[in-house]
């Protein structure tokens, strides 16, 4: 079997390796570290391709801007950034070009798409991205967060997705592209937005100690019922990376009881 590490995994080395010393908020402040490795050699590759064009091909003039755009980027996910939004779709259509191609020839799809599609390809893959882009939101300057939503509004395992309903910003993305905080999301023909379907869900960091200290967060909520108030009053943690302090001993559950029974008494 060919196997390689997968941008994910060359970020993980990336904030682990050189560190010994972390703290609990030390290690999700690194867990949510906002860079996409993917990028790294995908970007080049697509400036390349723009450069080796000629300057009398349409496509050079066409997606001048867009090229600019991703050269200045910082390759940070964020829900503010537009360049996060052109370089998702781009790298989303170019994948799926090179997916099968990199299959056959059992080498990784970012290898292929960095250096054996063509010049032409990259291009082209880019014009298909922005003009995506324009059709479902009217531009391809669209911030990352009003495209990338966390949407919970059922107790359904399946959400029933909705543009037209509450849904909220996620300035991370999907494992594929390197995002820690890996966010997998997808669009359907009935809605336009990408909502979250897969990626992290229950999170947890663990202090041990003379005494376990904790923080952790759970996708939404931790009841399915829509009427209670934890149906979704951890989708603000989750989005954020702000995890909340997990109780293990009994000192640290006052104030915080809601309800308490002993086994057997009702």
């Amino acid at each position: 079997d060919v196997s390689w590490e997968n941008p994910r995994g060359v970020h993980a080395i990336r904030v682990l390796e050189n560190t010994t010393d972390f703290t609990i908020d030390s290690l999700i402040d690194a867990a949510y570290d906002s860079y996409l490795t993917a990028f790294d050699i995908l970007i080049p590759s697509l400036l390349t391709a723009y450069d080796e064009t000629p300057a009398s091909d349409p496509l050079k003039v066409e997606l001048a801007d867009q090229v600019e755009a991703l050269t200045q980027w910082d390759r940070r996910s964020s829900e503010s950034s537009e360049a996060t939004s052109l370089a998702v779709f781009w790298g989303t259509e170019l994948m799926m070009r090179a997916r099968p191609l990199a299959r056959e020839a059992r080498i990784s799809v970012y290898d292929y798409m960095a250096n054996r599609t063509s010049a032409g390809e990259r291009l082209e893959a880019l014009e298909v991205a922005s003009k995506r882009l324009e059709d479902d939101f009217g531009s391809w300057r669209m911030p990352w967060g009003e495209i990338n939503r966390f949407q919970r509004i059922t107790g359904d395992l399946v959400q029933p997705f909705d543009d037209d309903q509450p849904s909220r910003a996620v300035g991370f993305a999907s494992g594929w592209w390197g995002s820690l905080a890996a966010f997998g999301a997808r669009q359907s023909g009935d809605w336009k937005k990408l909502y979250g379907t897969r990626g992290n869900s229950f999170v947890a960091v663990v202090e041990c100690g003379e005494k376990v200290r904790a923080k952790a967060v759970t996708a939404g909520g931790q009841s399915g019922d829509v009427n209670s108030p934890h149906f979704d009053d951890q989708i603000d943690r989750y989005c954020t990376g702000d995890l909340r302090e997990v109780y293990f001993y009994p000192e640290q559950l006052e104030g915080h009881i809601e309800v308490s029974y002993r086994p057997g008494r009702r």
